[in-house]
């Protein structure tokens, strides 16, 4: 298979030409899967303002032949921009501080190389800090943090398997131990088994010894479990659970792949591990826990939220 660290390379190679600007393979998937999950949680939150369980928000509009803006109520859709923005940026510190913790000897050596890298950055880290700072954000506009996180949990787990697909493409790193050809089944086809990621942005030389394409798998595992978040959103039990049930996929998921992964491993509790592999147990706990406590109807939630909602309306159109 041949790999493309840049998209625009595929220009040159279908259509004989060059892009005068390089787009980047991991960087484009990781765009368009934010975009994807941003869409999904904007007809999410639109779904759950309309049934009740969000409150609108307040937003100022200027309308024609007015000088000043007017204050009216909107679906909390309207934050999607900015939420979405809150994600880039703390996914991003957090997914890289979360790398130089897990390569500490590396970054003694050259600090600001892997501050500033375009490369090297762990998912978790960016996850775990991304939720903290959406979750704070929501708070403060008085939105119910529980049934948010419900709608973000299906768009996050298709935008991981999204931006895997990116690594697959860029040969980044994130892929698995040497495979074994022989032990292939006949069925499966062999760049499925074992790649080599020629043109890997690493430089690596993998063609004597192929590994297992991670990314791939990741891929698959994860638009399967978005089916299955997407196909239960409508879930008959308290916020928050859907998003608990998120975190029990993307622990289970990650902790599989990393048992044939590449990645750094530290002795804990006299073990071999890596740090994924303790984050998602840590993840399938919490999730676990969350699921359990989060399993009661909400038929009272909902019919308090319908009428926080509509008491939020009466006071808007009083307000105007």
């Amino acid at each position: 298979a041949h790999m493309y660290p840049r998209l625009s390379d595929v220009f040159k190679d279908v259509f004989g030409f060059e892009l005068p600007f390089p787009i980047y393979s991991f960087g484009a998937m990781v765009a368009t899967g934010v975009l994807v999950a941003a869409w999904l949680l904007s007809r999410e939150m639109d779904r759950l303002y309309k049934e009740g369980r969000l409150r609108g928000v307040r937003i100022e509009t200027k309308e024609k032949g007015r000088k000043k803006a007017r204050s009216v109520e909107a679906s909390p859709s309207a934050l999607v921009g900015t939420i979405t923005v809150i994600a880039v940026v703390a996914g991003f510190a957090g997914a890289k501080l979360f790398h130089i913790v897990e390569n500490l000897g590396a970054f003694s050596q050259d600090p600001i190389g892997m501050i500033f890298s375009t490369g090297g950055f762990t998912f978790f880290g960016g996850l775990i800090v991304a939720a903290v700072s959406i979750a704070l954000y929501v708070r403060s506009k008085r939105l119910d943090v529980p049934t948010i996180a419900d709608a973000v949990a299906p768009g996050l787990m298709l935008a991981y398997g999204i931006g895997r697909i990116g690594c697959h493409l860029a040969g980044d790193g994130d892929w698995g131990v040497v495979s074994d050809v022989a032990q292939k089944p006949g069925w499966i086809p062999t760049w499925l088994w074992a790649e080599t990621y020629p043109n890997n942005i690493l430089g690596v030389d993998l063609s004597a010894h192929p590994v297992y394409p991670t990314s791939i798998y990741e891929f698959v595992l994860a638009l399967a479990f978005f089916g299955v978040l997407w196909g239960i959103r409508k879930h008959p039990f308290l916020g928050g659970w859907l998003f608990s049930l998120y975190l029990v996929f993307a622990g289970v998921e990650r902790f599989l792949i990393e048992q044939i992964r590449v990645n750094n491993r530290f002795d804990v509790l006299g073990m071999s591990v890596t740090q994924a592999e303790v984050i998602s147990v840590l993840l399938v706990t919490l999730g676990g826990i969350g699921v359990a406590l989060r399993r009661h109807r909400r038929q009272q939630e909902s019919a308090s939220g319908r009428a926080e909602v509509q008491a939020a309306a009466v006071g808007a159109a009083e307000s105007d």
